[in-house]
């Protein structure tokens, strides 16, 4: 005959007790959120490096911020010149001198370039040696001396006739006093020399103050 086991109240609470803790210890264990995965901030993306700036262009300065035209009749600024030894010559077709031409024409071609420049100014005012129009000056130049240099319109040199000749006479405190007269003028327009029409284009003076400005 089996004997049935008798547990009193008290330890059946205990059990009882026991039973619920274990279970609501494995379902807290089952139940805990999972933290949520966190993504690192992006790194921010590094500056676009600035883009390369012009170089800065000079102003004009001294007789080269002057505007002057060509004798074609376009514009032609002054300002085209700066950074160019320049030797501003008054012209004439029809003068015992107009043979410097061909010198001029060869100082051209020897030295002309990113550094240097003849330019020829017509100019009635001595003699009446060049009345022609400035296709006839053009042609005679051309024609008869193949020259390439600029050449500016025709003008007058007195005081007030030309903005150039009288930047020329206030750096220099000389006007020309007959055809063919030089002036030698530095690179940045703000010095020049000044040679008589005697002086030729290959003359050891000329071609002194010509490598003087070169070397500024």
């Amino acid at each position: 005959m089996r004997t049935a086991l008798l547990l009193s109240p008290p330890i059946l609470a205990a059990l009882a007790a026991c039973g619920s803790t274990t279970d609501a210890a494995s379902g807290s264990q089952d139940s805990a959120p999972t933290p949520a995965s966190v993504t690192p901030a992006a790194a921010p993306a590094p500056a676009a490096a600035p883009a390369d700036e012009p170089a800065a262009v000079s102003a004009p300065t001294g007789l080269y911020a002057l505007d002057a035209t060509a004798l074609g009749g376009e514009a032609m600024p002054l300002a085209s010149l700066q950074g160019k030894v320049t030797v501003f010559v008054n012209v004439a077709s029809k003068c015992g001198y107009t043979g410097q031409y061909a010198g001029l024409q060869e100082l051209q071609e020897e030295l002309g370039g990113d550094d240097f420049t003849v330019v020829g100014i017509p100019s009635n005012d001595f003699g009446r040696q060049e009345p022609g129009s400035a296709a006839e000056i053009q042609a005679f130049c051309q024609e008869n001396y193949g020259v390439t240099f600029p050449m500016l319109s025709k003008t007058g040199t007195k005081e007030g006739d030309s903005p150039i000749f009288d930047g020329l006479a206030g750096m220099t405190g000389e006007r020309p006093g007959w055809n063919f007269c030089k002036f030698v003028v530095s690179k940045d327009g703000s010095q020049a020399r000044f040679f008589k029409s005697n002086v030729g284009p290959d003359s050891k003076e000329l071609r002194g103050a010509i490598a003087e400005y070169r070397a500024l």
